[in-house]
């Protein structure tokens, strides 16, 4: 299966299609077909494969759709993906989105790796820290990872912060490797 390019192409043209206020629920509605494309072989092979004609997969798009009650717009943007032939790229396509649409929105999304659960304390002080530091309001997923020894290791977007002890022990590591 070959790798779609652009995947950020196909994300603003999702943006310019959809309503911004319809967006979350046009996000869960693609979730939704990414999961059943990464769970039915039979339903994934229709949709990727170019043994199957436009017509047969938009004639399963739009069962699927009028099954699930997807928007008329969700369902026009799956036609248009199939018809370029990425519907298999759909799980990234949906991360850009995701990205995008927390841009527009001046949010982002960070993802806290710890060993151990946090408090509400503590995850109220991250907030406001990382708020500070990207001037966007920060929606927190926390990630458990015990082999993190103690510290913290946060990631948004690409830049990633690591204060936890195994990755300080890594870059001692280096140091002493470089002499």
């Amino acid at each position: 299966m070959k790798k779609v390019k652009d995947v950020r192409k196909y994300a603003k043209q999702f943006l310019k299609s959809v309503e911004l206020t319809e967006v979350p629920k046009a996000i869960e509605q693609l979730n939704a077909i990414a999961t059943l494309l990464e769970k039915d072989k039979g339903f994934k092979t229709l949709m990727v494969s170019p043994v199957f004609t436009g017509a047969e997969r938009e004639n399963a798009i739009a069962i699927i759709s009028h099954q699930m009650k997807m928007s008329v717009d969700v369902a026009q943007y799956l036609f248009y993906l199939s018809n370029n032939m990425v519907l298999a790229a759909l799980g990234d396509i949906i991360n850009a989105i995701t990205a995008l649409y927390m841009e527009m929105k001046k949010r982002a999304k960070a993802v806290v790796i710890t060993p151990v659960q946090v408090s509400k304390d503590y995850e109220k002080e991250l907030i406001n820290s990382l708020k500070q530091v990207t001037g966007k309001d920060i929606e927190l997923e926390f990630v458990l990872d015990p082999s993190l020894l103690g510290g913290v290791r946060i990631q948004v977007g690409s830049t990633m912060y690591d204060s936890s002890i195994k990755g300080q022990l890594g870059l001692l590591r280096d140091k002493l490797i470089k002499g």
